[in-house]
């Protein structure tokens, strides 16, 4: 058994993704995590465009290509039919995964995966959060962190890359009371395993929103992308925790917390805040304040 799935992952390797990404890394660990069979669906983005071009495909297993805003609707439909299906006597246990950047699931997509998770449809979305439309050249997304050089919000004379905070679609997901809501990276693989292994097990809307350096848009080099995931856990930027039927848990609390400035100097995207110490200092604030709000959630029994 193991040979076989050596030989035929459910996601295959050598796809087109930039040198560095980590979004198979992300593909790979999330599959792995069930020996059941998986229905996916993915929204056009990164992960779509570079495991589906034709004749080619990753996909060892169903997996149905959507719209930036459609995943959600479509693997709740696939997932409805499922349910019928059962009551007519099929036996088969399948699961249900939902793939989306940030654009499919912060911005466009989000109305859908509002919908899908209020009507308590039994998937998982996974959320590859690189920040931004990477694959069409760097726009700004809903999850585009401020200060940000993108270009849509280029940094320049008048403004200094984006002024808006990001949005925190974790806690948003958290508020349509489902049953189980984490975040994970991918420096910390046995973390997301867990994780990915729980949200796949537990009935209902589950979701995991995992961080996805983005070497190419954010502008490092690709062997430090697991060093970025690291740095941005390290700093509180992106803390690693989850929310199992509204109870919080923060999985990481640094020994010692390095200040912000330590992730977003290795970034070509903030180059530009180096004369900018106030915008750096904005951000810090921002980060402190939200470690602290979660540390006060975790304390709530």
């Amino acid at each position: 058994m193991a040979e076989v799935k050596k030989n035929n992952p459910k996601y295959s390797p050598g796809g087109r993704t930039c040198a560095g990404c980590a979004i198979p890394l992300i593909v790979n660990n999330v599959l792995s995590q069930t020996e059941k069979p998986i229905v996916a669906g993915v929204a056009t983005g990164c992960l779509e465009v570079t495991s589906t071009i034709y004749p080619y495909n990753a996909w060892n297993i169903p997996c149905i290509h959507n719209a930036f805003e459609n995943v959600a609707s479509t693997i709740a439909g696939v997932e409805s039919a499922f349910k019928y299906r059962k009551k007519n006597g099929f036996e088969e246990k399948i699961k249900f995964v939902a793939f989306a950047g940030d654009g499919g699931a912060y911005d466009i997509g989000f109305q859908a995966i509002s919908g899908a998770f209020e009507r308590g449809h039994d998937f998982t979305l996974v959320v590859y959060d690189n920040e931004g439309y990477q694959n069409t050249g760097g726009q700004r997304s809903g999850a585009t962190p401020l200060g940000a050089d993108t270009t849509t919000t280029p940094a320049g004379k008048v403004k200094k890359g984006k002024e808006e905070q990001r949005k925190n679609l974790t806690e948003i997901l958290v508020a349509h009371r489902s049953p189980y809501v984490a975040q994970a990276a991918i420096h910390d693989l046995e973390d997301l395993k867990k994780k990915a292994k729980k949200a796949i097990e537990t009935k209902g809307p589950t979701a995991l929103i995992i961080l996805a350096p983005c070497t190419t848009i954010w502008g490092f080099p690709p062997a430090k992308t697991l060093e970025i995931s690291k740095l941005a856990t390290e700093t509180n930027f992106w803390p690693l925790y989850e929310v199992e039927n509204g109870k919080y848990i923060v999985n990481i609390k640094p020994a010692k917390e390095k200040p912000i400035k330590e992730f977003i100097n290795q970034q070509k995207r903030f180059a530009h805040l180096k004369d900018y110490p106030e915008k750096i200092e904005e951000l810090q604030k921002i980060v402190n304040k939200e470690w602290k709000r979660l540390l006060k959630l975790e304390e709530k029994k």
